[in-house]
């Protein structure tokens, strides 16, 4: 394959580009056993250059799917028995080289009330408000040594949004749970507004589209009113690259970085009469994602678990299923639509594009001297900051987009459906002419319930409990 001659392609038809980004979209309840354990359970990763700062980059982790805001008296929080990592590989050999880990430690200030808070909240150390949760943050290099520095202890976690009486200046009260920790890092760990939209009924529902074709509106937010734990970190991009520089060539082979989360548990739990619980043993990973729809979508039943378990650096055993996506051949039974030929990996018949794109990244664009094949969610750091965003990324004509890194009002449900269909096949297969439907596709929902915030964390604010109406 010519890949600087599929790369000019990609320049001169951003349309077919963007569709190809097939799988990054959410993972809610994506695998049997992670399905049980939603405060393990990661939801969606985002990775973008900061829109008010564009030296830094900002990761996002969330957690803990479909939180109804109204869910007391036992509201929202990260569980203190789970190791919760962001993890970087900056040199494209499929390991970590950085990771940020988020230790979490909850404390009870009265034990004889049944209530989250005895009255107003207005301040993170306010003796009404009784369950309080903080975190230790560490960022760890990978190499020949090991190397730990705690950037952070004892950080503040912000309450719930429970409601007026309880929370009655929820801005200000997450406001006090953004930490500068120097030299350009800042972090938040709380609960925000799921990021993520998509008619969810629609697509699990067979992948009813309910308005084809031509994604005109129509769709509902599975999602809307819903919250997440969200994990959120802004860090100097010579903090993440391989040799601590602030690259402005696309091309520089320190450009691109590989974004991932995980959560791991130890590996004994033992239940006490007493209703005590005591975990111990060796850390054992129990959930990952960067692209998360791989698993959600691509996965077939039986690996779900065994991929949530895996490391990238391991991804060639899954290749078959990136190569021969079963929601093509849906596609082509549910709505007729002519999709490309497909096969097993390694066969003639191959996804190639799908497989570049997730498991080598984009030639010139998402892939700098990549020599393991592995899934991550890769951001060029060069690519220069976009005026004017776009929901479709690339295709839209804004390069900063996705599938270079993901930003929280990217549509990759409306991508996720075209590429899958074929939209982006032509790239690497000129002879083949996509169905006219593969580039119309989409759900119907362009746009989050509630606008990003345009300074750091980004996220909006969580809906109270008191307001909650998830789907009006």
């Amino acid at each position: 394959m010519n890949f600087k001659r599929a790369f000019s392609l990609i320049i001169a038809l951003p349309v077919l580009l963007l569709s190809a980004s097939l799988i990054i979209a959410s993972s809610h309840r994506e695998a049997p056993n992670i399905s049980a354990d939603p405060k393990a359970d990661g939801t969606d990763v985002y990775a973008f250059i900061s829109a008010d700062e564009p030296n830094t980059v900002t990761l996002i982790a969330n957690y803990l799917p479909f939180e109804e805001p109204a869910g007391g008296p036992n509201f929202y929080s990260f569980d203190d028995n789970v190791l919760y990592e962001i993890k970087i590989d900056n040199d494209g050999d499929a390991e970590e080289d950085l990771a940020f880990q988020f230790r979490f430690k909850t404390t009870i200030q009265n034990k004889n009330t049944f209530l989250y808070n005895t009255g107003p909240i207005t301040s993170l150390n306010d003796p009404d408000w009784n369950i309080r949760q903080v975190y230790t943050l560490t960022r760890v290099e990978e190499g020949r040594r090991s190397k730990s520095t705690v950037l952070g202890k004892d950080l503040s976690t912000p309450p719930s949004n429970i409601g007026p009486k309880s929370t009655p200046d929820y801005t200000s009260l997450q406001a006090l749970a953004i930490h500068d920790l120097g030299n350009g890092v800042k972090v938040f760990a709380g609960q925000s507004d799921d990021p993520f939209f998509v008619d969810l009924g629609g697509v699990f529902d067979l992948l009813t589209i309910r308005v084809p074709p031509g994604n005109t509106g129509g769709g509902i937010d599975g999602l809307r009113g819903y919250s997440v734990q969200s994990l959120a970190l802004q860090v100097p991009i010579n903090q993440l690259t391989r040799n601590q520089s602030t690259p402005t060539d696309p091309l520089n082979e320190a450009a691109v970085i590989g974004v991932w989360t995980t959560a791991s548990r130890e590996s004994v739990r033992i239940l006490r009469d007493n209703g005590e619980i005591r975990n111990s043993g060796r850390w054992v990973q129990v959930s990952r994602l960067g692209a998360p729809l791989v698993n959600e979508v691509v996965i077939p039943l039986e690996k779900k678990d065994v991929w949530n378990s895996s490391k990238p650096e391991d991804d060639g055993q899954f290749a078959n299923y990136v190569a021969d996506p079963e929601l093509a051949k849906l596609l082509n039974l549910l709505y007729g639509i002519a999709v490309p030929p497909q096969g097993p990996f390694g066969s003639s018949n191959q996804r190639d594009d799908l497989i570049a794109i997730f498991l080598t990244g984009i030639p010139n664009l998402t892939n700098s001297g990549v020599t393991e094949a592995s899934e991550q969610l890769r951001l060029n750091v060069a690519i220069p900051k976009t005026a004017t965003p776009h929901r479709l990324g690339v295709l839209g004509g804004d390069n900063q987009g996705y599938p270079n890194g993901r930003r929280l009002a990217d549509d990759v449900t409306d991508i996720s459906l075209q590429a899958v269909a074929g939209a982006v096949y032509p790239l690497f297969h000129p002879s083949f002419t996509p169905d006219p439907l593969a580039t119309l596709l989409g759900d119907g929902v362009d746009t989050n319930d509630k606008p990003f915030r345009t300074s750091f964390p980004y996220l909006a604010l969580p809906t109270s409990g008191f307001d909650s109406i998830p789907h009006p």
